[in-house]
């Protein structure tokens, strides 16, 4: 009886050892270091938020690097949807630049309207004033109503 009391806790160790072994023998370097970069669940209401940002950001700075000298040489579109209908805002943006920037707009607007419809977003119904034109100062874009 004191020999097989020997030789189970001898196994017992043994594995128990061997099971430890085994735990930390993992690749931590392909581990996320911070849960914020996990990889994004792509039918998650965050996730398609973050995408419609990006679009956004996109469109804004490809503008932002034009400097508004002329504002005859400037326009501007709706972008973006409320919840109810109608631009979240408009936004000014060089002429010379309409064939690269207004389908980007236009999809932008599209897809944010997909967006609320799909996680049934509530806006304010509050319609953004429509501007009357463009002027230029100090080298930005300055709506006039």
């Amino acid at each position: 009886m004191k020999n097989f009391f020997s030789i189970f806790l001898t196994v017992l160790v043994f594995a128990t050892a061997n099971s430890c072994k085994s735990a930390n023998s993992q690749d931590d370097s392909t581990l996320p270091k911070d849960i914020s970069e996990r990889p994004a669940d792509e039918n998650s209401e965050k996730y398609d938020q973050a995408l419609l940002d990006e679009m956004r950001t996109e469109i804004e700075s490809a503008i932002a690097k034009e400097k508004c000298s002329k504002s005859s040489e400037w326009t501007f579109a709706p972008m973006g949807s409320k919840a109810c209908g109608g631009p979240v805002r408009y936004i000014a943006y060089p002429k010379k630049m309409e064939e690269a920037i207004a389908p980007k707009i236009s999809d932008y607007t599209q897809k944010m309207s997909d967006f609320n419809k799909k996680y049934n977003i509530v806006s304010d119904c509050m319609l953004a004033a429509e501007p009357s034109g463009v002027r230029c100062e100090n080298g930005n874009t300055v709506f006039i109503y």
